[in-house]
């Protein structure tokens, strides 16, 4: 009996979460599909209106919707691309080669966490303008091209992931660094992989402040500052930015989705194997 109310707790536990987390895309859609007033009746809707699509035709009318989707798009599938190569090599490094200096190397590494990302913003910006990159797409990707936090939780992952005596092995039958990394680190990394690319996109397609600095008076606008527009100077529509937020979050969506089930298949055939 203590078996079976144990369960009754446990799969209610994980419904109760499963609701918790839904319910804000759940009032989400609820208030794109509604009007402004409807947003603000006492007692508030909590089903679906019939202005869903109107309030999307409002958004794509208002701004660049298209436009800025593509933009966000390439940064986020360029950085997410760089950051999981850049980041796998170093922490392959970090974790199964010892050579002068990498402890002091990876101390300045983990320093870097302390250090406010909007605290390097004017610097940056500095940089970016020497390069002339200011308002190019360039200044979205390259800086973003590798992190520390990337770097930590692969070196973490790989330390206990990948044994030493695949290395080994792979010495002795000639393979060098770089053939290493390709045959013994990166399959053994696919699980960390998964997950470090779902983190690395969503940050870069929710990334607001550093695309509003860096692509001022440029007509490459990422998705977040386009619909940052729809908010008016004095009445704000909030029932079309709703919308708008709603047909942002659906490649978000299918990411996590496509990765999550990439990063479980590979951690449970990990678990299979050991």
């Amino acid at each position: 009996m203590s078996g079976v109310r144990g369960r009754i707790l446990t799969y209610g536990a994980l419904i109760l979460g499963a609701l918790i987390t839904v319910f804000p895309y759940y009032w989400l859609t609820v208030m794109a599909s509604n009007t402004t007033s409807a947003i603000y009746a006492s007692p508030p809707r909590l089903f679906f209106g019939d202005q869903l699509f109107h309030n999307i035709g409002q958004v794509f009318s208002k701004i660049d919707f298209f436009g800025s989707l593509m933009n966000t798009l390439i940064v986020a599938v360029a950085s997410t691309v760089l950051v999981l190569f850049f980041d796998s090599l170093a922490a392959f490094t970090f974790a199964k080669y010892d050579f002068p200096g990498s402890r002091v190397l990876f101390g300045i590494l983990l320093a870097t966490f302390v250090v406010p990302t909007q605290l390097a913003a004017i610097p940056q910006f500095v940089v970016m303008a020497h390069l002339g990159w200011v308002g190019d797409l360039k200044a979205l990707i390259v800086p973003a091209a590798a992190n520390a936090f990337g770097i930590f939780w692969m070196r973490q992952y790989a330390r206990g992931a990948v044994p030493d005596e695949l290395i080994e092995a792979a010495r002795v039958d000639g393979c060098g660094f770089f053939r290493t990394y390709l045959t013994v680190g990166l399959p053994v990394l696919r699980p960390a992989l998964a997950f470090l690319g779902i983190f690395t996109f969503v940050n870069a397609w929710n990334d607001f402040l550093w695309p509003l600095v860096v692509m001022i008076d440029s007509n490459h606008v990422t998705l977040q500052v386009a619909l940052s527009q729809l908010n008016g100077a004095y009445v704000t529509d909030y029932s079309v930015v709703m919308a708008g937020t709603l047909v942002a979050i659906v490649p978000l969506i299918v990411v996590f989705l496509f990765g999550a089930r990439h990063f479980i298949g590979n951690i449970a055939a990990g678990a299979v194997k050991g």
